[in-house]
């Protein structure tokens, strides 16, 4: 098998993979803001880590994959006006902000399941970790390159980039960013507009708080990931993971926090997918145009023609490269679900091939067919390109159909050809790719218990039994069924 070779965002290039513990990676990836519910646009990134943590684990290494949950604020000072977005969202929704902070955790851990993720070896809270981030601020400031300014603590870039590089894997040029830097809320007490925030005073309407030395206040957004990431994976780990879009000045500033406590480049790689479009803008909240993951499995969203199923939508985003953008349409949707059931069938009918010889009657189709097998592990140790996985899957399933209707006989191919076959498909498809099979034999019983189920749950509504109301709807969440309550009163479900 060749060299693993990764793209890293910080070099530039493909670099081949070597992990600082041979046989061990450590890997961590930036996980949700959990004040709202998961778009399309979150699924890309942990499906694609997914994918790479599977494929890591199909090399032999043991991965420890660290992805955190940020549940303390999240404020932002690029781009836009600076924010907790919990505690907006849980005065909005008129709940407490670490209640709010369970319900869309509950949320985003039910959406991985049903696209199939492995859970990550550790997910870490920023909220448990006050204390690392207090710790980790303090050194910043024991070391010359932090102040405090009225109970908030401040990055000083400037005095940063006089000893190290700044803006290496972003590609930005530091004076370019004095110029670009909008003025925002807390501007004028910082002493350079580059600066960034590593605690926030609080101020009395904001919810969530907690004691520093500096006084009230929360922490910054950068500043969890780097304690978290240090206290998981140590000083300096194999793999930082996430959207192209946090590479400034998410990661950009994790990378400065990082190297004044540690002494070190925090990763050793830098991994970003790029971004899911509509119609050629980034989907995203500000742009107004996110189909939320429920959205997407129920099909109750305007630019939805209808509901399409966890593997259909994890199918699509790995029928393209993870560094290629990829626009988001009904017809590619329409596609990826065709083309996910083409390969199934093809790959019920290779587990039930027989009267293949020892030797190939054609010795080229074998010898092709053994070819596109093998280029399956290239491709992926070709920084993990599933779009050309997937390619020679399709090209496969012909040749695999032709002998089911008996067009090519079985002995056309040799028995340890089919053997491997047989194995490279499963192994791709369910163990490294992470698809299953969504269909069931259904002859009306089951559509019929759950419109049932849903008549009562309505009733019970509408005679304000909320606890019945409530229970039918969590029991069946929890056996992967989301009941969704439509505006017109009416109820629909869709299957995780």
């Amino acid at each position: 098998m060749s060299s693993l070779k990764v793209y890293n965002s910080y070099t530039r290039r493909k670099d081949v993979f070597e992990s600082i513990t041979p046989g061990h990676v450590g890997i961590y990836v930036c996980g949700p803001t959990v004040s709202g519910e998961s778009h399309l646009g979150h699924a890309r990134p942990y499906i694609t880590f997914d994918v790479i943590y599977r494929y890591l684990m199909h090399l032999g290494y043991k991965v420890r994959y660290v992805r955190n949950i940020t549940d303390a604020g999240h404020f932002e000072e690029e781009g836009r006006e600076a924010e907790d977005k919990i505690a907006k969202k849980a005065v909005i929704e008129k709940l407490e902000p670490m209640e709010l902070v369970q319900k869309y955790t509950n949320l985003f851990h039910w959406a991985m399941r049903a696209l199939n993720n492995i859970d990550p070896s550790i997910e870490p809270a920023a909220t448990g970790h006050i204390v690392e981030q207090i710790t980790m601020i303090q050194q910043i400031m024991s070391e010359g390159y932090a102040y405090e300014v009225n109970g908030s603590v401040y990055f000083d870039v400037l005095k940063f980039a006089e000893n190290y590089t700044y803006g290496k894997l972003s590609g930005r040029i530091l004076e370019d960013l004095l110029e670009t830097t909008r003025d925002l809320e807390g501007q004028d007490e910082k002493k350079n507009k580059q600066d960034f925030a590593l605690w926030k005073s609080a101020p009395p309407e904001h919810l969530m708080r907690w004691q520093s030395p500096w006084g009230e206040g929360f922490p910054g957004w950068h500043i969890e990931c780097s304690a978290m990431s240090t206290k998981y994976l140590g000083k300096q780990f194999d793999i930082h993971g996430g959207g192209m879009d946090l590479q400034f000045p998410h990661h950009e500033s994790e990378i400065a926090q990082s190297t004044i406590c540690n002494k070190h480049l925090p990763a050793r790689y830098w991994i970003h997918n790029n971004m899911i479009t509509v119609n050629g803008r980034k989907m995203g909240k500000s742009y107004n145009n996110q189909i939320r993951l429920t959205e997407m499995f129920s099909g109750n969203h305007p630019l939805l023609e209808r509901a399409y199923s966890p593997m259909t939508i994890r199918f699509f985003i790995l029928q393209t490269h993870y560094r290629s953008t990829l626009d988001f349409g009904n017809d590619a949707l329409h596609a990826a679900e065709k083309g996910l059931k083409r390969l199934w069938e093809a790959y019920d009918a290779l587990q039930k091939i027989q009267g293949v010889n020892e030797t190939a009657d054609d010795k080229a189709l074998d010898e092709k067919v053994r070819r596109q097998i093998l280029e399956m592990d290239a491709f992926m140790s070709d920084d993990f390109h599933t779009a050309k996985v997937l390619a020679n899957m399709f090209d496969l399933a012909p040749v695999i159909n032709s002998i089911k209707d008996k067009h090519i006989p079985p002995s056309a191919i040799s028995k340890g050809t089919m053997e491997l076959l047989q194995s490279y498909f499963k192994n791709y498809l369910e163990n490294i790719l992470g698809l299953k099979d969504e269909t069931s034999a259904d002859d009306g019983k089951l559509s019929g218990a759950l419109e049932l189920l849903i008549q009562i749950r309505k009733d019970a509504k509408g005679r304000k039994d909320y606890a019945t109301s409530d229970k039918i709807r969590n029991q069946l969440h929890e056996l992967g069924i989301l009941i969704k309550d439509e505006r017109d009163g009416n109820m629909s479900y869709t299957f995780a």
